[in-house]
């Protein structure tokens, strides 16, 4: 059994969907008469109520945990059979076991859940304060069939995730071939059709040249084309893969290498202002290229969509904080229209334009993989927009030292 936290999570969200449980749980408190029912994950560390009748005031909701050795849970895992107590008191075997004198138990029982692959789930149990007849065959009868039950609508439940990941993975796969086409079809042919009317000047016999002037142009489009191709590559990797690809190395030229970024910047833009203040003093562990991809995009976002008349603000600096350590930030911010609140969370989406973008202003990719350079460092990417305070984009990062 897998065991980490998205996994305890994803089975707690499974068994809250199982629509047997509640009345499972409610027939063994009645016909029991016992005050405290749950249906538990019980694995080799943890053992987490995900499912819970209590009319005893045992305090333990679904979610809750108990350390794996102070339970009782842990010996029927290991032995694959039910555990039954009438009065504690009176038994041989668990009188003097440490579990019911720790939770104030009279009587217990409990019985294993087993998935058809024979993977050990958990454990349909119940406890109370009181003494009670639980040993009597019709009983531990009626806790193995709604184990047996639990266990095949987990299997059926799981089955049915299965399925709707793999319907959701294919619809994923059929909405990127689409916007693939749309790329290849739509906005590729601009610097394309550049290219093509340029060759079509260089091959036209006594035509008078400008061949400086053509060949900058052929490079200004054949940059045009790569960078859409890598943020396109960047967005599959994204989306269909593991994620984007990242180097992590102590890096202790990084402000040197985000300063170079925008020094290029403000070349391409003479007629707007960069105003920035980069300080980032010792190594940063990162994936530096993919840091100066991170600022570019931020930055053209801003020279975009910002207003041409105002600066925009760059500063990117080291923080600390006293239960993270220190963390590298930058921030980009630009004045202007301000991001319609009802849009802020899909500024980030893939292919997001604001409404009026002009067309040849990008294929609107450039958030989305700043998003994920930001989350492949174990960071985040957080945006604020206002009429007053402007467009701010803030990225945190941790690994500064």
């Amino acid at each position: 059994m897998e065991d980490s936290e998205d996994a305890i999570a994803r089975d707690l969200a499974l068994v809250s969907r199982l629509s047997a449980v509640p009345m499972i749980l409610r027939v063994v408190s009645q016909v029991t008469d016992m005050g405290y029912s749950v249906v538990a994950r019980v694995s080799e560390q943890h053992w987490v109520a995900c499912a819970v009748k209590d009319d005893i005031g045992f305090n333990l909701p679904p979610g809750g945990r108990l350390k794996i050795e102070t339970t009782l849970c842990r010996e029927v895992r290991a032995e694959r059979v039910a555990v039954v107590i009438d009065d504690v008191d009176r038994d041989p075997t668990y009188r003097d076991h440490h579990t019911p004198a720790m939770y104030g138990l009279k009587s217990y029982i409990s019985v294993p859940i087993v998935l058809e692959d024979g993977e050990y789930f958990g454990n349909l149990c119940a406890i109370d304060s009181r003494p009670r007849h639980l040993s009597a065959p019709q009983t531990l009868d009626m806790f193995k069939l709604f184990a047996e039950l639990i266990a095949r609508q987990l299997d059926a439940e799981r089955r049915h995730v299965a399925t709707g990941t793999a319907l959701a993975d294919a619809r994923a796969v059929g909405e990127l071939r689409e916007q693939f086409i749309a790329v290849l079809g739509h906005d590729l042919r601009n610097p394309l059709s550049s290219i093509g009317a340029i060759g079509h000047v260089l091959t036209r016999p006594g035509q008078p040249m400008d061949v400086p002037t053509l060949g900058q142009r052929l490079i200004n489009s054949t940059r045009r084309m790569s960078a859409m191709i890598d943020d396109v590559l960047d967005f599959a990797r994204g989306r269909l893969g593991g994620g984007l690809e990242i180097r992590l190395q102590p890096e202790v030229a990084l402000e040197a290498l985000l300063s170079q970024v925008v020094a290029e910047l403000q070349i391409a833009h003479e007629g707007r202002v960069i105003v920035s203040n980069i300080e980032v003093p010792g190594a940063v562990v990162c994936d530096s290229a993919r840091i100066q991809q991170l600022l570019s995009n931020l930055v053209k976002n801003a020279l975009t969509h910002g207003a041409p008349d105002s600066p925009v603000t760059v500063q990117v600096t080291v923080v600390s904080a006293p239960d993270q350590g220190k963390r590298l930030v930058l921030s980009v911010h630009n004045e202007g229209d301000p991001i319609p609140p009802e849009q802020l969370r899909k500024v980030t989406e893939p292919y997001w334009r604001p409404a009026g973008a002009k067309p040849g202003q990008g294929l609107g990719l450039g958030l989305y993989i700043c998003t994920q350079i930001a989350h492949a460092h174990g960071g985040s990417l957080a945006v604020s927009s206002t009429q007053v305070g402007g467009t701010t984009f803030r990225v945190e990062v941790p690994g500064a030292h």
